[in-house]
């Protein structure tokens, strides 16, 4: 008589590799909303980094004159406004208000909805110091993609 040997069963069987796929398709598909908000946030840093300039003009503006009323667009040392897009940037355009307030707006587009950043300066009278404050009406507050506090 001869001896048979049974090999093992090696491998993995197609209920068990079809449960992986499953497994693998859920968390993708909670992990995609997730990954498209990060990337949102990063490319909207643009904008805000783009405000920076303007930032310092109207506070350098502010020290000087005394007032933010003289510290708007055209006033000495603001920046011009960005008004056309830069190839390959995020950033739509940036323009300062006859009061210091700076608005960034993001592009359309690339993750992009066109969201406005509105930085609101308020001047402190016994120092002379400036606050910024996102405005409310910014419409990357409800698009969670910009920080409320700076």
């Amino acid at each position: 008589m001869k001896n048979t040997i049974q090999k093992a069963q090696a491998g993995f069987t197609l209920i068990e590799l079809m449960i992986v796929v499953a497994i693998i398709g859920i968390l993708a598909s909670v992990a995609m909303p997730a990954y498209q908000s990060y990337t949102a946030k990063a490319k909207f840093t643009e904008v805000v980094l783009a405000t920076a300039p303007f930032k310092l003009a109207v506070e350098m503006c502010a020290a000087q004159t005394g007032a933010l009323s003289a510290c708007g667009n055209g006033s000495p040392g603001i920046p011009a406004d960005i008004t056309t897009t830069l190839t390959g940037s995020n950033v739509a355009q940036v323009t300062t208000s006859s009061v210091g307030e700076i608005t960034g707006t993001a592009i359309n587009g690339s993750g992009l909805n066109s969201e406005t950043y509105i930085l609101t300066p308020t001047r402190d009278t016994t120092t002379g110091r400036l606050t910024w404050t996102v405005n409310t009406n910014s419409l990357c507050l409800a698009a969670n993609i910009c920080n409320p506090t700076l």
